[in-house]
C-alpha cells in the first residue's frame, strides 16, 4: 500500500519509496510512503490562491458552522480510525486522545464563532481617541493572512496533532498544507481522506504531504505561517533558515520539554493528594507508552517521601500490563517504531551513567498478546537521582519514551530551581490541598513554564490531567519548550492574522470595523429601531428619545421597591466626606428609565433583550437632573437557526448613552437583544 499526498486537487503518489511502514506490534510491513519530486511553489500558491480565497470570504460565523459541520461528520465515522491507529502502538485511551480529542478541538474551535464579530476580520480593543474634538480616532482590525499555514508535525499524535492545527488556521480564514510525520502519516492519510472525500471544507483548504516533505518552506513568504512539532533541535534549525529570517515568516516552535511534577509537603501518604500523585505520574508515563511531548519526565519529591512514592509508584507501574492493545488486560501499546525504541534505549543508557534505575529493565520485560522481538515495545523505566543539581543529564536528556525520574526536594524554593534547570517546560504540575503553597508554586514558576495544573481532591475526578491541553488553554512554553503558543481559543486564531492600525473619521472607521464608534453620525432611525427587522437595521441609526426630570419622589419609589437604600441615595446627613453634594439617584434607575425612554412597547421584530455589558456611571444624577437617551445600532452579529422550526434571528448590540441636561454622559451602557429576521428562511 502507498500513502499518498493530497496535493493541487488530487491524490498523488511521491516519487520512490522514502520510507517502508511498520505496523508497532506486529513490526510487520504495511506500506511505503514518498513525498519526492512534488512541485511545493505549486502547491503553496494553490493553497493561497484556492483554499484562502474562498476562506477570506466567509466570515467568522460560516467558518464556525463549518468547522462545526466537519466536527459533527467525523464523530459519526470515528471507528473507521480505531483499527489503523493501533498499529501506532496506542491503545483504546491512547486512540480516545488522539481521535475524538482532535475532533473535539474541531468542536471547541467552532464555538469561538460566538465570540468573532460576524465579519471575514476581527475588530481588535477599543478606539482610540486622538483628538480634541473627536473628529479624527484610532482603532486595529485583524485581517486573515494571504498566505498557508505550514503544519509540520510530530509521529506521537498523527490526528490531533493535525486537527488542533488546522481548526485554528481555517477559523481564521487561512488554508494549511500539513505535514504529518512520515511515520504515522498513514493515519493522518485516513483522516485527511475522510475531511477531503466530506467536501465540508472549500478545496484547497487542506492539502497533505505524506512524507518526508523535503523543501516543504523552501517557497514560504512572509504571508504565510510555519508550526512546526518536534525536537527543538530540528525546530531551531529550520527556524533559523536564512530565507525564513529573510522573510520574516512567522515561526512557531513546540518542542519536547522536560516537565514536572511536584508533590506538595501536605500531601504524605494516607492523604488523598499523595494517591492522586501516583496515578497522575503512573499514568503519564504509561499513556502513549510516554511519547508526549507534556509526559512527566521529572518527578519532584519532598526529600522525607523519596521511600513512599517510589514504593508506590513501582507498585503502580508493576500492575501495567504491556503489550497488543487488543488483548483484554493490556494498558500500554508499544512505541511508534522501532527506530524510537533505539532513540529511547540510548538517552535512557546516558542516563544511567548519573543515576540508577529503581524500577524496569531495558531487556527483561513481559509481553502480552505480541512478540517484544518484532514489536516497538519498552519497558516503563523509573529512575532515581538523589542529587538532583550535581547529577544534571535528567534536566538535558529526554528519553521519549515512558521513562521518568524521581528527585527530592528541600523546600520549596528548591523545588522551584530544580523545576528550572529544565530551562523551559510546556507543563509543570504540583498536587496539593494547600492553597497558600499553591499560590507561592504558580507564581514563582509559572516564568519558566506555558501551563500549570495544580491538581487536588477537589478537582480530580474532573481533571483532564497533567497531559491534555485543552483547546482554549494556551499550548507551548518558553526556553526549550520552544517558546511558542499554539490553541489558546481567540488567541490561537489570531495568530494567523495581521493586526493593522486604522486611523480616520468616527464614521469612517464604523463603517470599516462594522461597529458604532462614538463621534461618527447618527442618523435618525425612522420608524423606531424596535419597529425593523435585523437586515433593515444600519451601524449608527439612533433614536432620540423624549427626556424626564428625576424627582425626589423617583428615588424614595425605587428604593422601596428594589429595596436598595443605600445611605447615599436615602440619607441626606450621611454625605459629608463623600463626592456627593446631595441624594443620588440610583444608577440603576437611572439605566431602568432610560429603558422606559427607548424602548418601543408595541410587539415588533425584537424578541427580547437578554443581557447588559459595559455598564458605567459615569455623573452623578441629582433630583432635578433631566436625562434623555441616545439609543444607537452599535452592532450586528448574525445567529445561525438550531433547526428548521428555529426563528431566525440576529443578535443586536445597542449603545445606550444617558446624557443631562447640560449635553454630559451620565451613564452609558451596551443593550444586546435579539431581532427577528425578515427573512425566516435563513
Amino acid at each position: 500500500m502507498k500513502i499518498q499526498n493530497y496535493i493541487l486537487g488530487n491524490w498523488e503518489d511521491g516519487e520512490g519509496v522514502e520510507l517502508e511502514l511498520h505496523n508497532a506490534i506486529t513490526g510487520e510491513n504495511f506500506g511505503s510512503v514518498s513525498s519526492a519530486g512534488l512541485d511545493y511553489a505549486s502547491i503553496l500558491e494553490y493553497g493561497r490562491e484556492k483554499g484562502g480565497s474562498a476562506l477570506r470570504k466567509m466570515t467568522f460565523q460560516e467558518r464556525g458552522l463549518m468547522l462545526k459541520a466537519l466536527a459533527l461528520h467525523l464523530i459519526e465515522i470515528k471507528n473507521k480510525f480505531y483499527s489503523l491507529s493501533a498499529a501506532t502502538g496506542a491503545t483504546k485511551v491512547d486512540s480516545w486522545i488522539d481521535i475524538e480529542g482532535g475532533i473535539g478541538n474541531l468542536f471547541a474551535n467552532a464555538s469561538l464563532r460566538r465570540q468573532f464579530p460576524d465579519l471575514p476580520y476581527y475588530v481588535d480593543g477599543s478606539a482610540a481617541p486622538m483628538s480634541k474634538n473627536g473628529t479624527f480616532i484610532g482603532h486595529h482590525i485583524m485581517v486573515p493572512k494571504k498566505g498557508v499555514a505550514v503544519h509540520i508535525n510530530a509521529f506521537n499524535f498523527p490526528i490531533w496533532g493535525m486537527l488542533e492545527k488546522i481548526a485554528v488556521n481555517i477559523m481564521a480564514g487561512v488554508p494549511s498544507v500539513v505535514k504529518p510525520s512520515e511515520f504515522t502519516s498513514y493515519l493522518t492519510e485516513l483522516m485527511v481522506r475522510e475531511i477531503i472525500a466530506s467536501k465540508i471544507l472549500p478545496e484547497g483548504a487542506l492539502q497533505l504531504v505524506s512524507g518526508l516533505g523535503r523543501g516543504i518552506i523552501d517557497h514560504v513568504t512572509n504571508q504565510d505561517v510555519i508550526t512546526f512539532t518536534g525536537s527543538a533541535a530540528t525546530g531551531k534549525k529550520l527556524k533559523g533558515l536564512p530565507h525564513i529570517i529573510e522573510e520574516s515568516v512567522p515561526f512557531n516552535l513546540e518542542a519536547d520539554s522536560l516537565n514536572a511534577c511536584v508533590l506538595g509537603e501536605d500531601a504524605v501518604p494516607g492523604t488523598p493528594e499523595f494517591d492522586i500523585f501516583v496515578k497522575e505520574v503512573q499514568r503519564e508515563i504509561t499513556v502513549k507508552a510516554g511519547q508526549k511531548c507534556t509526559a512527566v519526565r521529572r518527578i519532584l519529591v519532598p526529600e522525607k517521601l523519596m521511600e513512599d512514592v517510589q514504593t508506590a509508584l513501582s507498585a503502580r507501574l508493576a500492575k501495567t500490563i504491556i503489550g497488543d492493545p487488543a488483548t483484554e488486560g493490556v494498558r500500554m501499546g508499544a512505541l511508534a517504531t522501532n527506530l524510537q525504541v533505539e532513540r529511547v534505549r540510548e538517552n535512557v543508557e546516558l542516563l544511567m551513567k548519573e543515576q540508577d534505575i529503581v524500577y524496569g529493565d531495558l531487556d527483561n520485560f513481559e509481553v502480552t498478546g505480541a512478540d517484544k522481538n518484532k514489536g516497538a515495545f519498552f519497558s516503563p523505566i523509573l529512575f532515581r537521582n538523589d542529587n538532583p543539581f550535581e547529577k544534571t543529564g535528567v534536566h538535558s536528556i529526554e528519553a521519549f519514551g515512558p521513562v521518568s525520574t524521581l528527585m527530592p526536594y528541600k523546600n520549596l524554593d528548591e523545588a522551584v530551581k530544580i523545576v528550572e534547570l529544565g530551562k523551559g517546560s510546556l507543563v509543570t504540575s504540583i498536587i496539593t490541598n494547600d492553597d497558600k503553597l499553591a499560590r507561592e508554586f504558580v507564581t514563582e514558576a509559572a516564568h519558566m513554564n506555558g501551563r500549570i495544573l495544580v491538581l487536588n481532591e477537589r478537582c480530580a475526578k474532573e481533571s483532564t490531567g497533567h497531559g491534555s491541553p485543552m483547546p482554549l488553554l494556551t499550548h507551548g512554553g518558553p526556553g526549550r519548550a520552544g517558546g511558542g503558543e499554539e490553541m489558546g481559543g481567540i488567541r490561537g486564531v489570531l495568530h494567523y492574522m495581521q493586526r493593522t492600525a486604522i486611523q480616520g473619521h468616527p464614521t469612517t472607521i464604523s463603517k470599516i470595523t462594522q461597529q458604532f464608534q462614538v463621534g461618527a453620525d447618527m442618523p435618525e432611525a425612522n420608524p423606531h429601531v424596535f419597529r425593523k427587522h435585523f437586515e433593515e437595521l444600519e451601524i449608527g441609526e439612533t433614536v432620540f428619545t423624549h427626556k424626564h426630570t428625576v424627582t425626589t419622589t423617583d428615588i424614595v419609589n425605587f428604593a422601596n421597591v428594589s429595596g436598595d437604600n443605600f445611605y447615599a441615595h436615602m440619607d441626606e446627613t450621611s454625605l459629608d466626606g463623600t463626592i456627593f453634594e446631595e441624594r443620588v439617584a440610583h444608577g440603576y434607575f437611572v439605566l431602568a428609565k432610560a429603558a422606559g425612554l427607548f424602548v418601543e412597547p408595541k410587539k415588533g421584530p425584537v424578541l427580547l433583550n437578554y443581557g447588559i455589558d459595559e455598564c458605567r456611571f459615569t455623573k452623578p444624577v441629582y433630583a432635578g437632573a433631566t436625562i434623555g437617551v441616545r439609543f444607537t445600532v452599535k452592532e450586528k452579529i448574525n445567529q445561525e437557526k438550531k433547526d428548521e422550526d428555529d426563528i431566525a434571528k440576529g443578535i443586536v448590540k445597542f449603545l445606550v448613552d444617558i446624557y443631562d441636561q447640560e449635553g454630559e454622559t451620565v451613564g452609558l451602557a451596551t443593550i444586546l437583544t435579539m431581532v427577528r429576521k425578515l427573512d425566516q428562511s435563513k
